[in-house]
This record gives structure tokens, sequence and C-alpha cells, in this order.
């Protein structure tokens, strides 16, 4: 009996949850994997004859067909989930203690290391009742199996992965919230982030079984993140953040769990000033430049490595929302990289103009600002204002994103230049015979009558609500008020916003032509206060109060000119 006949064997087990580039015949590796591991062991251990150790365990391999189909019909209930945790901490005991017993005698422990895999394989039904959940912590069966995480057999940890992957499923978690608690509870005081990141990185992804490991194990935190969104700061702190910088820069093909990385990276960052700067702190902000400057001058291959760039680009623009960051980003020469990838006119553009929004808005943006303009970055915006790109104005919805980025970025520059960079901004738009506020004026007129129309629509359903007698609650007015977002009216306020500070600088021709138009097409200098008096109501969320009043104030204080 050789080595290779345990190798070969695979007995069936049922579907395991699978990869996206999975085939759908790919069979249960489990206890298979395990045999791998454990003849791998015996090859070495030329200490003893163990011929009769590796008959008696394809003996036991091919009997676990037979066992599995008599345990189909057993019914799932209190009694047999507290069976079976108690026969899994009996046989995790028995390996661990001959595992230290025979620790070069890999003979000795070979049929434990099996059963123990067994076991861990039934709980699976565990999944199935998630109100029962509560006994895999009272039974102290979670804290094992984290201990087993660190198996020095790396297939029991990936079984293990395997299985936490399948108890915390966030359908599963849903349909007992209660169970749910107690398990995420118990996972998170046990270390389970640290714990699984410590994994990770004794796993050779060029094994698929550990590399569907990896994926396995995203796929816990990710579930355990959308069940407790809370828990991301602490997951970072654990290792994860590190990790996944690592994983994402290693210079290897792309592949499925490189995807993965990315869209937890995104979703680490997600409204988390704390994961944010951990990321600064890493040097996050040049791996995620580094990474996105492959698609400068290249489109991605395949449609999935196009998902995990965008994941890339949503990443970047969380980090800055962070002041810290966008000195990291301007240092890394991240304006540089994002210019040229408008010009490049690749599919990165859209989100490289997104970045750049990000990065030049609010007071924190005037660095950058002043950086853009130094490296001719007006001379690329501009075009993008004066014509929406064609496959922009196809995909109708990415039309309005792209006029929004492009006018954001315009307003933040004129907020933030000073001196030699705002004359040149401003001279823009006295070029051509002030072609540039024709232009601003089209779009004025595009997005008013939008608005106007969402207004009036608005205003109908109030009326028809009144006469109903229902009452117009806070929930209505968010709604209403999302609505006219959705027609435009966060662009109509920047492009009001230009308007009226081009009119302040002292250029008179930029005045002239923007009343000129104004009173040509029957607009009403009435209605553009009404509009930014809006906006500076608005102005400021989740800024200092100090930082609200005078910017209110600011925009105030132009509107008297205009």
């Amino acid at each position: 009996m050789d080595v290779g006949e345990l190798l070969n064997y695979q007995p069936d087990r049922g579907a395991k949850r699978l990869r996206d580039d999975d085939d759908d015949d790919d069979d249960d590796h489990r206890s298979k994997k395990v045999g791998r591991e454990l003849a791998r062991c015996l090859e070495r251990d030329d200490g003893e004859d163990s011929s009769g150790d590796r008959k008696r365990i394809l003996e036991k391999l091919m009997d676990d067909d037979e066992d599995a189909d008599d345990q189909e019909g057993e019914p799932v209930d209190e009694s047999s989930v507290k069976k079976m945790i108690l026969t899994f901490e009996k046989r995790s005991y028995k390996n661990q203690e001959l595992r230290i017993k025979f620790p070069d005698t890999p003979g000795r422990f070979m049929e434990t290391e099996l059963d123990l895999n067994d076991i861990i394989q039934e709980m699976h039904v565990i999944a199935t009742m998630p109100d029962l959940y509560h006994l895999l912590v009272e039974l102290n069966a979670v804290h094992s199996l984290l201990g087993l995480l660190s198996h020095d057999n790396t297939d029991i940890a990936i079984a293990v992965v395997d299985l936490l992957q399948e108890l915390t499923d966030i359908d599963t978690l849903h349909e007992s919230e209660e169970g749910a608690e107690v398990l995420i509870d118990s996972l998170l005081e046990g270390q389970v982030v640290a714990l699984l990141v410590q994994n990770m990185e004794r796993l050779d992804e060029q094994v698929k079984e550990e590399a569907d490991g990896v994926y396995n194990t995203l796929a816990i935190i990710e579930n355990m993140a959308e069940f407790r969104p809370g828990l991301c700061t602490e997951a970072a702190q654990q290792g994860l953040m590190q990790w996944l910088l690592k994983r994402i820069k290693a210079k290897i093909p792309f592949d499925a769990n490189k995807l993965y990385c990315s869209e937890i990276l995104a979703i680490l960052l997600q409204n988390n000033d704390s994961t944010r700067e951990l990321l600064g702190e890493l040097d996050g902000i040049d791996v995620l430049l580094q990474q996105l400057s492959v698609f400068k001058r290249h489109n991605p291959a395949t449609a999935e490595e196009q998902e995990m760039m965008e994941n890339l680009f949503d990443a970047l623009c969380s980090c800055l929302m962070l002041a810290a960051n966008r000195d990291r980003f301007l240092r890394g020469e991240g304006l540089q990289l994002m210019n040229l990838m408008l010009r490049e006119k690749k599919m990165s553009r859209t989100s490289a103009l997104k970045v750049l929004d990000h990065g030049m808005i609010g007071p924190e943006g005037s660095d950058n600002c002043h950086k853009f303009v130094d490296i001719l970055g007006l001379r690329t915006i501009f075009p993008l204002f004066m014509k929406t790109p064609k496959k922009m104005k196809k995909a109708g919805r990415v039309d309005k994103e792209h006029e929004e980025h492009v006018c954001s970025i315009i307003a933040s520059c004129l907020r933030n230049l000073k001196a030699q960079q705002r004359t040149r901004l401003l001279s823009k738009f006295t070029e051509n015979d002030c072609e540039k506020v024709d232009r601003l004026m089209e779009l004025h007129f595009k997005y008013l009558e939008a608005v106007q129309l969402a207004d009036k629509r608005i205003e109908g359903e109030k009326h028809d609500m009144v006469k109903r007698g229902e009452i117009l609650d806070d929930v209505m007015e968010d709604e209403f008020y999302l609505r006219r977002l959705d027609a435009g009216l966060f662009v109509l306020q920047l492009l009001c916003y230009i308007m009226v500070e081009i009119s302040n600088s002292g250029i008179s021709q930029l005045q002239q032509r923007v009343h000129q138009i104004l009173n040509l097409r029957g607009g009403s200098v009435k209605v553009v206060r009404h509009i930014m008096r809006e906006y500076a109501e608005n102005i400021g969320d989740g800024k200092s109060e100090e930082f609200k009043e005078s910017e209110q104030k600011r925009i105030m204080d132009l509107l008297e000119n205009f």
C-alpha cells in the first residue's frame, strides 16, 4: 500500500462553497487534503515501518462514504449538536495529545487527524440551525475551533476556515439574530481576525486548496463586517490591513483572491477615519498608487480586473477624506498620475476624475489645487468641462457624475487658489471670447430645468399628500431631497458657485458675460441667489462650526456683489 493510493482516493463529501472561477463538477477535497498532508509526513518518517499505518488510514478513508450516508438520516436537534460538539472536543484533545507525545512519528497521530477532520465536516450541519449557535459558545467549541487555526497541519486549519465561513454566512446570520450575536461576540473575543491573518500568512496560494482557504478566510471577514460594521477598526488593527496591502502589491498574476482583497480593503475604509489613518501610516497610499499606475495606459484585461481597479479607486477616494492622507497623496505624486490618466483616455479616466475631486475639495485640498495648476492640470480639466466625452453621454447617469466631478474640481480651485495660480485659472474663462463662460451658462440652464421639473413633481406629490390627510415626516422630506439631488441639484449649486466666483473676480468681462447670457435666456439673478443660499445652508457638513460659519459668510459676501 503506497502513498499514491492515499493521495488518489477521494471520498464523496458533498459540495463545498466554491469560488466563482471553480468548475461546477469540482469535488470536495477535504479528506483527500488531510490524507495528502499526512502522506507527506509519512514519506518523511523513515524511523519505523509505517506500512500498517498506511493500510489502516486507507481503509478508514474508504469507510467515510458509508458513514456519511448513515449520518444523513439523523435529525439535527439540540441533543445531536451537543453530542457532535462533545465528539469534536474529544477528537481534538486526542489529536493534540498524540502530536505532543509522538511529534516525530506521524503514523501514531495520523488516524486521529482524519477523525478530527471528519467531525469538522460533520459540524457543517450546525450552519443550518443558527438558533443553536449558542451551544458552540456554551460548550467552548468556538474557542477550540479558533485554536485549530494554528494547527500544524494546514489542512485542518483550512477545514476550520471552511466551517467558520459557512457558520458566518450572512443569510444564515440573519435567520437568527440572537444566535448570530452570540457567535460573533465569541469569535471577536477570541481574536478571530488576528488568528485568521496568522493562518493566511503561512498558506501557499500556489496550492489550490490553500488559495481556497485564503478566499474563504476573506469571506468570513466580509460576513462579519456586513453583520457588524463596527468591527472594521478592530479587524484592521489586528494585522488585516497590513496583510491586505502586502497581498495586493504582491507580484503574482491577477486572481480571484486579489480581487477579493481589494473589495475587503474598500469595505474597511468606508466611513472609517481610524482605518484610513492606519492605511496612511502603513504607506498604503503609495501601494494604491503603484497598483493603479498599471491602468494609466492599459485597460483592465477582464471584467474582474476592472472591478478590482474600481475597488482600489474607491479605497483611494475613501482615504482622501482624511487630511493627512492628502499630503501623502501629494508627496506620492498622485496628482501627476491622475492627470496622466485623464489625458490617456482609458477606462481609468472616470475614476481618476473622482479621485482628483476628493483630493482637492475643501480647505484641506489647497496644496493639491496649487500643485494641480503647476503640473498644467488646467489644460486637462477644461477640455473635459467644455465637452463631455461621447462614451459618457451614452451612459446617461455617468454623464451627470462626470460633469459633477469636473465642476467640483473647478469650484475647489476657485475656492483654494491664490496669487498667480488663481490668475491662471481665471484667464482660462476669458480665452476664445469667453467660450468657457458660455459653456458654464449652458450647463446652468440644463440643470436648472431638470431640478425645476423635479421640484414641480415633488410639490404635486406634497399637495396630494395633504389632500389625503397624510403627514409629511422627516423620512419623506429626506426622500424628496434625494430626488432633487438625483435630478442634479448639487451640480446646479456648483455651477452657480463658479458663476458667482468669476463674477466677483474683478474681471468685468466675465461678470458682463454672465449677466448678458442670464438676460438673453430669461434667467434670474434672484434664482441664482436662492440656489446659493440653499448651498450655503448645507455647506460644511461634518466640519467644525467655525469653518461652517466662516464659509457661509464668505458665500453671502460674494452674493452681495453678484
